[in-house]
């Protein structure tokens, strides 16, 4: 999640609730219809805009696979809009990039069809759970059985074939949360970044649920090594993105941590640390950093302690 537009999306979408949560999935046509857009990347990969969050829908000879399913009210013209783009039969595959309701929107929907989901074991474990929507009251899930991931892992990278495509996919260990994984399909040379790479403002860093900025930037590098100058990489928010672009973010967070760091082992707070603006000469580009801010330093509290 990142920057007001999916930010306000987020905490409509977790509004509903458990239960709201799962008849948005059953019932999609109950919300107004979203107005989704289609943009090839290669002849097979397709980028979907509109749902709540980017989606990637890759065509094979046995249907389609996709990277992320929108958000819940979203999800029946989303699925709709990838059936008649693509022309597949079905939908088989859905990776989730991590537990939150922008990325798992769709599983409900497309488990009950018997697609398999992927994802690191724990945004399973998160489904199964009402969690704290970041930055509001609000909750989200627990998702039906249905909904929630069938294929799971724990570290490292895995690897798969759909049609003629290699795709691998990897955990990013604690990132934007403690289950973020990348998906690279490599003949296309895309790779799907879900939340781990920032395309609209300041990222959000779900903390409660395990992410923190010495994370997100060790993320950042993992992906870099998997990719080259001439990969898109897809954020979950906003435009596609360069190789350049996740260097030029890995740097910049990397430095905000540090000077965090420093702030955290003077004994201050987050709101002393936002008065000490760490983040200044990337304000103009980024925006409003107080929330980022505030989120990125009570991250560091689970990992070192202020006397240290």
């Amino acid at each position: 999640m990142s920057h007001s537009g999916p930010r306000r999306q987020f905490l409509r979408s977790a509004l509903y609730g458990a239960a709201g949560a799962a008849a948005a999935l059953a019932l999609p046509g109950a919300a107004a219809p979203a107005a989704i857009a289609a943009t090839p990347l290669s002849d097979t990969l397709t980028l979907f805009t509109g749902a709540g969050a980017n989606v990637l829908a890759l065509r094979d000879a046995d249907g389609a696979a996709l990277v992320d399913g929108g958000l819940a009210e979203h999800s029946g013209a989303l699925l709709d809009a990838v059936r008649a783009h693509t022309g597949a039969p079905r939908i088989h595959t859905l990776f989730n990039t991590h537990w939150h309701p922008e990325q798992t929107g769709s599983n409900l929907a497309l488990g009950r069809a018997g697609a398999r989901i992927l994802a690191h074991e724990n945004t399973r474990l998160w489904l199964m759970y009402a969690n704290p929507v970041p930055e509001s009251t609000a909750s989200y899930g627990p998702l039906p059985p249905a909904g929630r991931p069938t294929q799971t892992f724990f570290y490292g990278v895995q690897k798969a074939m759909l049609g003629e495509e290699p795709v691998e996919y990897g955990y990013l260990l604690q990132a934007h949360t403690d289950g973020d994984i990348y998906v690279y399909f490599r003949r296309a040379n895309v790779l799907a970044a879900g939340c781990a790479a920032a395309g609209a403002g300041w990222p959000i860093i779900d903390y409660k649920t395990g992410g923190w900025i010495v994370g997100l930037e060790r993320a950042l590098k993992t992906m870099i090594a998997v990719t080259d100058e001439h990969t898109r990489i897809v954020p979950a928010h906003g435009p596609v993105l360069t190789r350049a672009d996740l260097i030029e973010q890995q740097k910049m967070f990397g430095t905000i941590s540090l000077r965090l760091q420093k702030m955290l082992r003077q004994g201050l707070g987050p709101d002393e640390a936002v008065a000490k603006a760490p983040t200044a000469e990337y304000d103009a580009r980024w925006g409003d950093p107080r929330a980022f801010v505030t989120m990125a330093f009570k991250s560091l509290w689970g990992h070192f302690a202020p006397d240290a």
